[in-house]
């Protein structure tokens, strides 16, 4: 004959669920039903600006990106490359006493803030005015919702 350790606590069918809370500390128990999905659908929202502004923004920002980075690497590779390829170029002396390859590390931090500079200018230039257009659409479609 079998002995129940828990003779005061009925069991559940195998089909329903039990009565009492299921603990993952207690391996006999079986596991928890899976969650039901939520069918309710989210408040449809009124689009931040107009898709093209978004594609615009996005293409216009990838691009300054681009420029500014291959504008630093760029250098910089090069640098690499004719230290690697051209010692001989490198150790030779632009004027008395200064080198080649030292002038041309020296010319790095210029040609960084170069890219730093065109970066904030294309910024201003073209990314601002679109950023700023999407901003006056969202306020303006905040403003329609909060009206009614």
């Amino acid at each position: 004959m079998s002995h129940d350790p828990f003779p005061h606590h009925p069991r559940p069918p195998h089909d329903a669920s039990p009565p009492y809370p299921i603990h993952p500390t207690y391996p006999w128990q079986p596991p928890a039903p899976p969650p039901e999905p939520d069918t309710r659908r989210a408040p449809r929202r009124p689009a931040v600006g107009h898709h093209s502004d978004l594609r615009l923004l996005r293409g216009a920002y990838r691009r300054q990106r681009r420029t500014a980075t291959l504008t630093a690497l760029g250098y910089f590779v090069l640098f690499l490359v004719l230290s690697a390829a051209g010692p001989s170029f490198m150790t030779s002396t632009v004027t008395a006493g200064l080198p080649t390859g030292l002038l041309l590390a020296l010319v790095q931090v210029p040609v960084t803030w170069l890219a730093v500079a065109l970066y904030e200018h294309t910024a201003r230039r073209r990314l601002d005015p679109i950023a700023e257009r999407i901003r006056r659409q969202d306020a303006l479609n905040a403003r329609r919702e909060a009206t009614g």
